[in-house]
């Protein structure tokens, strides 16, 4: 069978299933499956294909029609321009975050500070930081085990190793270090929305990453409380929070003597971080 008609195949039943991206999902898992750029299977669709890749095409193609994020089967989403692993036991990168990390290296870029990266995922926060920022060093932390070692590949692949540890514990038993930066893109879902989320995120992407429990601040509060301690004077606190959380995240950074220096609208102009200092 040739390219073109796998293509179109794969196209007509994603968009059965209700997938808007549904072309070009389908050549991307191709592409997966023939180890090509989509670039180079879409100029020689005559190509033919034999039969194992075409059941291993039709593997994928079942992940996906039964709403597994594209990203987890191919195992990797692009974040700043650069890849990530990334699997079901991590959040898959989004633009949102981009733009935080964006406003951060605005200002950090030539300075060497100490970061932390609370709830680190994949690491792909702390790892772009890392990456444009040549002179500073970091830790994330994740209580997920899996994620950590996802994020120990992901400094290897972009050759950090040596100047980030990812580490398998909780960011509340951090005693005895300073930061000049914390970030985190905290779980921060009010638990009753979880069920009104897509299909790719409430069944495929991890629970834990999302639920901020019943008002959605859970962990925000645990995080602004935490970095009373461990940051350093004048240190910087940048969060991700969940639209319409504004308002009220402002209020618990003040009255925990923090200064909001920046907040950080998306692209349909909802306010989805904040960067604030301590006094």
């Amino acid at each position: 069978m040739k390219v073109f008609d796998i293509i179109k195949i794969g196209s007509n039943l994603l968009k059965s299933k209700k997938i808007p991206s549904y072309v070009l999902d389908s050549e991307l898992l191709l592409s997966k499956t023939l180890d090509k750029s989509r670039e180079e299977i879409l100029t020689n669709l005559d190509q033919k294909v034999d039969e194992k890749k075409f059941f291993l095409f039709k593997q994928y193609l079942s992940r996906r029609s039964k709403h597994e994020p594209l990203a987890y089967i191919l195992e990797e989403k692009e974040f700043w321009s650069k890849k990530f692993e990334v699997n079901k036991n991590t959040l898959i990168p989004r633009p949102e975050t981009e733009l935080l990390v964006n406003e951060l290296l605005e200002k950090y870029k030539s300075k060497k500070i100490e970061i932390l990266d609370v709830g680190t995922g994949s690491g792909c926060i702390l790892i772009i930081l890392l990456c444009f920022s040549k002179f500073s060093t970091g830790i994330g932390v994740d209580i997920s085990k899996n994620a950590i070692s996802i994020a120990k590949k992901n400094a290897f692949r972009h050759n950090l190793h040596n100047r980030v540890r990812f580490l398998n514990k909780s960011f509340e038993s951090i005693f005895g270090k300073k930061f000049d930066l914390i970030v985190s893109n905290p779980p921060y879902i009010e638990r009753k929305d979880i069920k009104n989320l897509s299909e790719d995120i409430k069944y495929f992407e991890p629970r834990k990453a999302l639920d901020g429990g019943n008002d959605g601040l859970d962990l925000i509060k645990k995080v602004i409380y935490k970095s009373k301690e461990i940051l350093k004077i004048n240190g910087t606190l940048a969060l991700e929070i969940g639209n319409g959380q504004f308002k009220k995240v402002s209020k618990i950074l003040t009255d925990n003597k923090f200064r909001i220096k920046r907040a950080i609208k998306d692209y349909k102009n909802n306010i989805r971080c904040v960067i604030a200092n301590n006094n």
